[in-house]
């Protein structure tokens, strides 16, 4: 099967949990996110779970994010991520996410990387996507509007281009595929959803597992899958992160309100690991490591780069549960940790004291 082909028995237990078949079905359908996670885990020889380490993050990271009163609420406290709790902020979360991948550089001066200024700032990385995001807003241009997306005489390259430009001779990173991704996108949401992002989500009926499922089965550049050891292992980090911010950005009210929020696993890329390795949680073997320090590319999808997302999902749940065996009563989930873990990774990468760099392959899926 290939990616752009549907998965008709996972269509139709889908349609089953969202009550659009004749037999419906009284639990949501699950991601297997995390059973795949465990799957590589368990058969996982180059990277491996320390288990003193991880309870000692647990211990760190829930004294941390109480010091910080860390919560979804934090999402919205950064300048660029959208205030309104209304359509046209659906439509920026689904862009963002949609586009939500691969910034990382190879130039070794950070002056040189792709960058985006605005609002009188120079932002990188994931921040500067969301800049670009709002700077062709301000310059009327409708970038978060899908219609826009298939408009061939308004939305051309030359738009594209214009949107994403860079502030450095460096470009944005895999600019050819982040407009195939929006022109599907768009394509997909005028067939099946009437051009409406809260129509997407209003199909979930407030189901996370529903909504992630959705994205995949709907949109090929959403479904983010490898094989391992014998099986399919799903990862679905951009869909599950667009369900995440939507929770945060809405403050789990109106299309943000989810009852099954908990069920989504952290976003398997390639800054959690880093940090994960940072705090002792994660080692690498010997070959792999060196791989990693000396800046060399991980092939997408291979062995080594799938048990490190895949290591790194059950190394976070691991974390929520012993946070939870110690703190019976704290609301987090593998989403808040996964904010945290991120914030708190960029944090010391702008304080310069990273102790290992992160894993770098190239592709749409993060």
């Amino acid at each position: 099967m290939s990616d752009s082909e549907p998965d008709e028995e996972l269509l139709s237990l889908l349609r089953q949990s969202l009550g659009i078949s004749g037999e419906p079905s009284s639990k949501s359908l699950a991601t297997e996110v995390l059973e795949g996670a465990q799957h590589i885990y368990h058969n996982s020889i180059d990277v491996a779970l320390d288990t003193y380490g991880t309870k000692a993050a647990a211990a760190q990271i829930w004294r941390l994010m109480q010091e910080k009163s860390y919560s979804f609420k934090t999402w919205s406290e950064h300048s660029l991520h959208p205030k309104g709790k209304d359509e046209a902020t659906a439509n920026f979360i689904f862009l963002m996410d949609l586009l939500n991948f691969c910034f990382w550089s190879e130039s070794s001066d950070p002056q040189q990387r792709y960058a985006v200024e605005y609002q009188g700032q120079r932002w990188t990385g994931y921040w500067s996507l969301v800049a670009a995001i709002h700077r062709a807003l301000d310059e009327d241009i409708p970038i978060t509007t899908p219609s826009f997306w298939i408009n061939d005489t308004e939305c051309t390259d030359d738009v594209l281009k214009h949107v994403f430009r860079s502030a450095t001779p460096e470009l944005i990173p895999l600019l050819d595929e982040r407009m195939a991704c929006i022109r599907e996108a768009g394509r997909i949401l005028m067939e099946n959803f009437n051009g409406s992002v809260p129509q997407l989500i209003h199909q979930a009926k407030q189901s996370a597992t529903a909504l992630v499922n959705l994205l995949v089965l709907n949109f090929p550049c959403f479904k983010d899958v490898a094989n391992f050891e014998g099986r399919s292992v799903h990862f679905y980090k951009r869909a599950q992160i667009f369900v995440a911010d939507l929770w945060a950005g809405f403050e789990g009210q109106d299309l943000g309100r989810f009852h099954d929020i908990d069920t989504i696993t952290m976003f398997a890329d390639y800054r959690i690991p880093q940090m994960l390795h940072a705090l002792g949680c994660l080692r690498y073997s010997p070959s792999l490591e060196s791989r990693i320090r000396n800046l060399k590319e991980l092939e997408s999808r291979g062995s080594w780069e799938v048990q490190l997302r895949g290591c790194s999902i059950w190394c976070v749940e691991l974390i929520r549960k012993e946070i939870l065996r110690q703190h019976p009563k704290a609301e987090v989930n593998a989403i808040l940790i996964d904010f945290f873990l991120y914030d708190t990774m960029k944090d010391r990468e702008a304080d310069a004291v990273e102790t290992i760099p992160h894993h770098r392959t190239r592709g749409i899926w993060y």
